[in-house]
């Protein structure tokens, strides 16, 4: 390990202790990074992933349909153009309540119509995968500006309709 790898830190038990060289991890952090700080450089690694493509049938449709109007409506919601109780019938419970949260957090920043807004978001593609008859996973492009984001919904059928029961955006 090279020097320029070490950190120092003092031997905290014994005042006027010897500096011990202590060496720094490569990785940190929950969205870890690896530098390769360690070693020679990682092979590259392809990773193993596919689009698995809809069934083409008139409910993958109509799921993709609501999905896609879903999504917008939330990223409405989040940008101040649409009322958060527009969404309490289509979430669950934990839904709702981070919508909520992040809502409020947003507010605290600047009121929706003060924020300054060119322009609104846009769903560009929604891409769902059924991995039960009554459940659907859901990631989706949205375009705001020149910027990407993304959103994953799993969505499942209860009471007769569609209701989003995790969401996570990036």
């Amino acid at each position: 390990m090279s020097a320029s790898s070490l950190a120092s830190v003092t031997d905290l038990t014994r005042p006027g202790s010897r500096r011990e060289p202590v060496p720094v991890a490569s990785v940190q952090g929950t969205l870890a990074l690896d530098l390769g700080l360690g070693g020679p450089p990682a092979e590259p690694r392809t990773p193993e992933l596919r689009v698995v493509p809809g069934d083409g049938s008139a409910e993958h449709r109509e799921v993709q349909a609501w999905a896609a109007r879903f999504a917008q409506a939330t990223v409405e919601v989040l940008g101040g153009d649409r009322p958060l109780p527009q969404l309490l019938r289509w979430t669950s419970t934990r839904v709702y309540a981070d919508l909520d949260r992040r809502v409020r957090i947003l507010g605290r920043s600047a009121p929706a119509p003060q924020r300054l807004r060119t322009v609104r978001p846009q769903v560009r593609s929604v891409h769902v995968s059924r991995p039960a008859p009554a459940a659907a996973e859901v990631s989706v492009h949205v375009r705001h500006g020149h910027r990407s984001r993304a959103l994953a919904a799993r969505l499942e059928h209860r009471d007769g309709r569609w209701m989003c029961v995790a969401l996570q955006l990036g």
